[in-house]
């Protein structure tokens, strides 16, 4: 996907305007704690407790910028053959394209065995994933905090992913960019040869 790309290459990957095409990322949710910005009065030192443990789930998120649907599911790992079913699961929930980043695992043989049209964006180009945007969402919400289990962690998690799944409104303000939303307007009504 070229810049300005975006419209040709959901064409070449077959999608159409009717097409429910989905942006994705992993992301890493553990324990290993960071710290966070906060206000305190002049003269007051703020200390933050920091968990260093090296427990962590992959989390892979995906959302339709035009409806506001955002799925989710949780990884063991980044492997094609872990990534595989979330794709699966995406298909079930109704997606039928999915862009995402180069990662070698997102082109494996298990990953394609499912069927679904993989769209790849520009390398090193994660400000063109809206799929991020979930992703601050959810670190805003999480970091700074001292959750004790990597379960407590997820629950944590889950929690502001069900909150923002049940108001799509909200989840298309965050990821429903201009330019998106205009690439997925110049798609056509349908595929090339078909009727």
């Amino acid at each position: 996907m070229e810049k300005r790309g975006a419209a040709q290459a959901l064409q070449a990957a077959g999608m159409t305007r009717r097409a429910q095409i989905g942006w994705s990322d992993e992301f890493r949710i553990g324990l290993y704690g960071s710290t966070r910005k906060v206000l305190a009065p002049r003269g007051i030192k703020v200390v933050q407790p920091v968990e260093l443990s090296r427990d962590w789930y992959h989390l892979a998120v995906t959302v339709n910028p035009r409806t506001g649907q955002l799925v989710w599911s949780w990884l063991v790992g980044t492997a094609s053959k872990d990534i595989a079913p979330a794709v699966a699961e995406w298909q079930a929930a109704g997606f039928d394209g999915v862009v995402w980043d180069g990662l070698t695992a997102h082109h494996g043989a298990p990953v394609r065995a499912v069927g679904m049209a993989l769209i790849e964006q520009p390398a090193s180009s994660p400000e063109l994933n809206p799929a991020e945007r979930i992703g601050e969402a959810i670190r805003a919400k999480t970091e700074g905090k001292v959750y004790g289990t990597i379960w407590k962690k997820m629950a944590a998690v889950e929690a502001v992913l069900r909150e923002l799944a049940a108001d799509p409104e909200r989840v298309k303000r965050l990821v429903g960019w201009h330019w998106i939303l205009q690439s997925l307007k110049q798609l056509p009504w349908k595929r090339k040869g078909s009727q």
